[in-house]
């Protein structure tokens, strides 16, 4: 489903160079539940937005669903972002001036054509799925961290992703909170098939996953 071929990412500071990722081969499988795990500055995050086309290969192919995507347009790559992967943060990235169905309904507002289900409808099955559709019409800051993190959920699987990524979504979520949520992604693999990978640093959520991937600090220069 999604393959990386040799993959670097090498970022300019000042006069400097940094490779945050460095020559990486890798294959997640569709219906995979995954986790990549690493310190800080091992390059797991760019390897995130890489897997997520939220950025660019300095080298390398990155592959899905047999097609390379590394050199389409922009255009492109968030027609492919919008249709086949959803994306959950730790800080949520809910818009607050936006109610709770509103911020779920986002991922439909930047599709052209005609979508094949009814955006409302799938919405509000979702929040009440999540047990959250009584605060459809809150905004953000009147509900806890926790409910938060279920609307970004349901917000990336609003437009039926094959994908979703999750980066430290427990991050801001007290233990008990934390544990529902990946609970949530675990039966959303299950349930439904979508395959789901977990950035995170903390071992004992990456070790529920069925597959690991370990990043190290990469301390070549370039």
């Amino acid at each position: 489903m999604i393959k990386l071929q040799n993959v670097s990412k090498i970022y300019q500071l000042g006069e400097d160079k940094v490779e945050a990722v460095n020559k990486v081969s890798l294959h997640i499988k569709a219906g995979e539940y995954c986790g990549i795990l690493g310190s800080s500055g091992s390059g797991k995050s760019t390897l995130m937005y890489l897997i997520g086309l939220l950025d660019r290969p300095s080298s390398g192919k990155i592959i899905i669903n047999g097609d390379d995507v590394s050199k389409l347009s922009d255009v492109e790559l968030s027609k492919v972002r919008n249709h086949k992967i959803g994306f959950v943060f730790q800080s949520f990235n809910l818009i607050s001036r936006f109610t709770v169905l509103e911020n779920v309904l986002m991922p439909t507002k930047y599709t052209k054509g005609k979508l094949d289900f009814d955006v409302h409808k799938k919405a509000e099955e979702l929040l009440k799925k999540f047990g959250i559709y009584e605060r459809r019409n809150f905004f953000p800051n009147k509900i806890s961290g926790g409910q938060q993190q279920r609307v970004a959920i349901a917000r990336a699987l609003i437009m039926n992703p094959s994908v979703i990524i999750a980066d430290e979504p427990t991050g801001n979520l007290d233990t008990k909170t934390g544990n529902e949520i990946i609970k949530l992604l675990e039966s959303l693999n299950k349930e439904l098939g979508v395959t789901v990978i977990i950035v995170t640093h903390e071992k004992d959520i990456a070790d529920r996953t069925n597959r690991r991937i370990y990043m190290k600090l990469y301390t070549g220069t370039v």
